[in-house]
């Protein structure tokens, strides 16, 4: 069964890396239905998170296949342990008159969304969440008429609480929530 799949690969950050592992992907037919990419706190190492879409039996493959490309130091797969995501969207909304501008609003409060810039005709949002809320937020503004949006994609970390957790509830052993992310020796090549 195709579902999605988050998957954090940390990187050598270096020229084609993304090139390299997005054409990994490409060659096995999955579709990339968001990418993230960011530096992290190690100089030299960035954290790319995909959302993908396939059979579990596939990602595993592909997963493999990843940990074997120099340039990565680490793949996570982010259904083995609890996580936490987030995505950002910016959406402008029409607002023709001046109840559609206050019940805009009023939608915009119940979603903690931020106003981010105010014209005579339009409200540009900017709303932070899960995938949920983001889908959600976009949905209720559809009926005023959105004029553009853009989605970050999500990003994810594994929630620090799971080293609370005992190792057999996992089936791929212990947690790796409070290991650091990379070793120093491998901070240390990274950032030559």
């Amino acid at each position: 069964m195709n579902t999605d799949h988050l998957i954090s690969v940390i990187v050598r950050d270096e020229p084609r890396v993304l090139t390299r592992i997005t054409a990994l992907f490409g060659r096995r037919g999955y579709n990339i239905k968001s990418l993230s990419v960011g530096t992290t706190e190690h100089p030299g190492v960035s954290r790319m998170t995909f959302v993908v879409q396939g059979d579990r039996g596939i990602v595993i493959q592909a997963i493999r296949q990843l940990e074997k490309l120099h340039d990565v130091i680490r793949v996570i797969d982010h259904s083995e342990e609890k996580f936490v995501d987030r995505e950002l969207v910016l959406v402008k909304v029409r607002v023709q008159t001046s109840e559609d501008r206050v019940e805009v609003r009023q939608i915009a409060e119940d979603f903690r969304a931020r106003i981010v810039d105010v014209g005579r005709h339009a409200l540009v949002f900017e709303v932070t969440g899960d995938e949920g809320k983001i889908t959600a937020f976009i949905e209720q503004m559809r009926n005023f008429g959105i004029l553009e949006t853009m989605r970050t994609g999500r990003v994810a970390l594994t929630r620090g609480s799971n080293a609370d957790i005992p190792s057999h509830v996992y089936s791929g052993g212990p947690s790796r929530a409070l290991e650091p992310l990379i070793t120093p020796e491998v901070s240390a090549e990274a950032s030559l």
